[in-house]
């Protein structure tokens, strides 16, 4: 199932992609739709109030105020090769996204200045269902709604200023994601799911799960010792090799730019870059 948030009729809807048709329901976004079928994905069609051709509808951000958005620092393995001072965590880090970063497919990514340092970085994203609190490892998958794909677009000057990592990442605009939400039951295997992005065309990143150094379950278990999970929250699982910052010489996204970024088991998410100052 692929649940997705969409204008209909200039009415933001929660709607069930099949095929060509969107099966429009009665509750708001998908949000509203994680948190009445969080552990009962089938339940959402008891809501389906009609249909519309797919074509016709606006796709907004899948979940568009997610309470929380943990993103994964470092955990491809690739990352060591593209910057040997890199330190492989010892435990899984995290740090925030803001929910006011959220922006939907085709929405402008904002930079905010003619200097700033802006990267891009595809994230396979696990949207969380049921709450919980100590979850364990081997019990975490039952807990997962879904997934879909963020683009953890950052702020580098900021970011890697002393102490400012939640910052550099939360500028608005700064979380593309998208298109929306493929279900769990969806995904027989999601450890060799590809992610890749591209920038005006080129390549940029290409690299499967299987260089994860921390799994889900171990996200999900290391986060919930903390704080309670609960409905439509999103983890990332990192980015792989080939962000700009690293390049020689770094790549900033520049007004103009096209960026998508994928993930082979949820779909494409594409986005402009846009300038944020009168030029």
């Amino acid at each position: 199932m692929r649940l997705a948030t969409a204008l209909v009729r200039d009415e933001p809807r929660a709607c069930l992609l099949e095929g060509d048709t969107a099966l429009v329901t009665d509750l708001r976004d998908g949000l509203e739709a994680i948190r009445f079928a969080a552990s009962d994905h089938g339940a959402l069609r008891s809501r389906v109030v009609g249909e519309v051709p797919a074509v016709t509808v606006h796709l907004l951000a899948p979940v568009p105020r997610p309470g929380k958005i943990f993103g994964s620092g470092i955990n491809f393995i690739g990352h060591k090769d593209e910057n040997p001072a890199a330190r492989m965590p010892a435990e899984p880090g995290f740090f925030s996204k803001f929910p006011s970063s959220v922006v939907g497919p085709g929405a402008d990514i904002v930079v905010p200045a003619p200097d700033a340092q802006v990267d891009y970085e595809v994230e396979l994203a696990v949207v969380i269902g049921t709450p919980g609190r100590n979850i364990d490892a081997a019990n975490a998958m039952s807990h997962v709604f879904g997934y879909t794909v963020i683009n953890d677009v950052s702020g580098r000057d900021v970011q890697f200023r002393a102490n400012q990592m939640d910052l550099g990442k939360g500028f608005d605009t700064f979380c593309p994601m998208g298109p929306w939400v493929v279900t769990a039951d969806e995904v027989q295997d999601v450890t060799h799911a590809r992610l890749r992005s591209w920038v005006n065309g080129e390549p940029r990143q290409d690299a499967t799960a299987q260089q994860w150094i921390y799994s889900i379950p171990e996200l999900i278990e290391h986060a919930s010792r903390h704080l309670t999970l609960e409905s439509g929250d999103i983890i990332t699982t990192g980015t792989p090799a080939g962000c700009g910052t690293f390049r020689n010489p770094p790549l900033w996204l520049a007004p103009g730019d096209e960026v998508v970024v994928a993930a082979d088991i949820v779909g494409e998410l594409r986005n402009r870059v846009v300038a944020g100052w009168n030029s």
